[in-house]
């Protein structure tokens, strides 16, 4: 089986339709995707109405939080219940900070003579989309400014860049005792993505794993052979179960869909501790 239980639709700041998704990931030989677009869960309808034959889907969630350590943490949350209340609030209060923190930075944009307009990027925006910097970057590319959403992130948009604004995420304890409440299992994304910026410690892993953690994203592109061999020996000591995913985002990102996967004995482990949501097959 090919299982990858990362991914990203045009809900949030992928290029494919979350239709288009499960197309992609059929046609690439998967047998099993999750869609996990950032702090929504709006695509989970379309892209079960659109799944093909013999693929898997897991509803998913890649949640934006905080850590008392204060490095900021991915969490990918599968087969929770969206509707539970404090689920519900929790993204209603995301999606709002986010278009505020959006906004700002687009004025601030116009303000020095860029071509963004903050009304029609925000209006282009789906009511349920997370609106964030991957927005912005991409109207940066359509304006010519940049080539790439890596481009834009490294000249405009990056922490300590001149249009960076912080954002307010959901402590990591929150969401973990959150999803867990909800029926749900997290898995820590890429935790030692040090390509990315701050991660935390083996020692602040323990401590998640303490409070309900259910496992870690071990093969992922951001993280070579020696990180993956760390994280898999931690994951091991501590009872979390192993994943991988390839974090795909369309053509956003290079990495095709697929790119790394999940064993799947360690994706029957993730499955038997959720009681929330079910899988959907087609």
């Amino acid at each position: 089986m090919r299982i990858d239980l990362h991914t990203h639709s045009t809900v949030s700041d992928g290029t494919d339709s979350p239709a288009q998704l499960v197309t992609t990931a059929a046609a690439a030989g998967l047998d099993v995707v999750a869609l996990t677009d950032h702090d929504t869960t709006a695509g989970w309808a379309e892209a079960t109405a659109a799944l093909p034959p013999g693929l898997t889907l897991v509803p998913g969630a890649e949640l934006s939080c905080v850590s008392s350590f204060g490095v900021s943490i991915h969490l990918l949350a599968y087969l929770f219940d969206p509707t539970a209340p404090a689920i519900v609030a929790e993204q209603t209060r995301l999606r709002q900070e986010r278009r505020t923190r959006l906004r700002a930075m687009a004025v601030r944009m116009a303000a020095d003579g860029l071509p963004i307009d903050a009304d029609e990027l925000l209006d282009s925006l789906g009511p349920d989309s997370p609106a964030g910097r991957p927005h912005l970057a991409q109207a940066l590319v359509r304006a010519g400014l940049v080539t790439s959403v890596d481009q834009a992130f490294a000249e405009y948009l990056g922490n300590g860049r001149g249009y960076y604004l912080p954002r307010q995420d959901t402590p990591v304890e929150t969401a973990i005792e959150m999803i867990a409440e909800a029926g749900g299992v997290t898995v820590f994304a890429h935790p030692f993505a040090r390509s990315r910026g701050r991660i935390v410690s083996p020692e602040a892993i323990v401590e998640l794993a303490e409070i309900g953690l259910t496992g870690l994203e071990v093969d992922h592109p951001n993280h070579d052979e020696a990180t993956r061999a760390e994280l898999r020996a931690l994951a091991d000591d501590l009872g979390l179960v192993r994943t991988g995913s390839s974090d795909y985002h369309g053509t956003n990102k290079t990495i095709p869909i697929g790119a790394e996967s999940t064993d799947p004995e360690q994706f029957e482990a993730l499955i038997d501790k959720a009681s929330g949501a079910q899988i959907a097959v087609g």
